[in-house]
């Protein structure tokens, strides 16, 4: 089983962190990263099985929200090169918000675990992409 693993410090509390990144929706603050976002169906951008498509790509599906917790999990059902449908299954991707409470900051954690033939090209296409969107979550908050 692969597994990509990211993270990194929010200069914010993570209440607010994780109020601007729960909308499965809504990825205003990952411009630059995300160019494009297609809703699928009618499902809203909290409710599981929400669809989405990124940047024309990747066909992702929410499969948990838990505001309490501030997690969620979502499904790459299809996307480009080593996590095409054929190429790779199970791929679970979370998201994972904690409060660092000495500082009022926010650590922040984006994993995913997958089955695949070839799981270092799927890291390979899977962590740049997580470590600019953590970037750009930084920077949104400076």
């Amino acid at each position: 089983m692969g597994r990509c693993y990211n993270s990194a410090v929010i200069d914010a509390p993570s209440d607010e962190v994780w109020q601007t990144i729960r909308d499965f929706h809504a990825l205003e603050w990952a411009s630059g990263v995300i160019t494009d976002i297609e809703v699928v169906g009618e499902r809203g951008g909290g409710e599981i099985g929400a669809q989405r498509v990124l940047n024309g790509a990747f066909h992702e599906t929410l499969q948990s929200l838990d505001d309490e917790a501030r997690t969620f999990t979502y499904s790459i059902d299809d996307g480009p090169g080593p996590v095409a449908s054929d190429a790779v299954s199970n791929y679970v991707g979370r998201v994972r918000v904690f409060p660092i409470t000495d500082s009022n900051r926010t650590f922040i954690e984006w994993e995913s675990t997958y089955e695949s033939d070839n799981d270092a090209a799927v890291g390979e296409l899977c962590n740049p992409i997580y470590g600019a969107l953590l970037q750009r979550l930084q920077e949104h908050f400076a």
